[in-house]
């Protein structure tokens, strides 16, 4: 599907939040959507750990804090702020915990299937 959008600015600060439990600590989300293309702003308190195992595809930049990766098959990597990770739908079972406040900028949709 090929999306057509014009020149588009968003200022994140007017973009409503909405807050998701994890295991432990909160994910604060203002989400752009665009088509299936969607575009998150999305900051995870400290001792966030998400409550699944997720297997959509992604493209995740950490903006701010550190970012741990944990893989369903063992591995644990570490993200500093200016790094990113991208993954295609159905490629790997991953989730996201912090020690500190993590600030991030995640994309997904159809373009990752």
């Amino acid at each position: 599907m090929s999306l057509h959008i014009p020149f588009l600015i968003t200022d994140w600060t007017q973009v409503p939040t909405t807050v998701l439990n994890g295991a432990s600590g909160t994910a604060t989300m203002r989400i752009q959507q665009h088509g299936d293309l969607r575009i998150r702003m999305v900051e995870y308190s400290a001792n966030y750990l998400a409550d699944h195992w997720c297997e959509l595809g992604h493209l995740v930049f950490v903006l701010e804090g550190e970012l741990i990766n944990e893989l369903q098959n063992g591995v644990t990597t570490v993200m500093k702020a200016g790094s990113y990770y991208v993954v295609s739908d159905g490629l790997s079972s991953h989730r996201s915990r912090t020690v500190g406040p993590v600030k991030l900028l995640m994309v997904d949709g159809g373009f990752l299937k």
